[in-house]
């Protein structure tokens, strides 16, 4: 099914869904989207440890410390 589709019939369920459809719905985009969010994050780290950008646990500490300090 095409995009364009799928949307206008998401809409139309936003539409005609009673309270209890439309919090199971938010739920599941909310969920889907972190998911997504903390897929990325992690592909992101896994790069830089790949191109050798790491940090020591000093200096991870002295990072944290500043941080908390403001």
């Amino acid at each position: 099914m095409k995009i364009s589709k799928i949307r206008k019939k998401l809409r139309d369920y936003v539409e005609i869904g009673d309270e209890e459809f439309l919090n199971v719905l938010m739920e599941t985009a909310s969920v889907y989207i972190e998911q997504k969010k903390l897929d990325q994050s992690i592909a992101e780290g896994e790069q830089d440890i790949a191109k050798g950008n790491l940090h020591s646990q000093s200096e991870v500490q002295k990072m944290i410390e500043a941080w908390t300090e403001n």
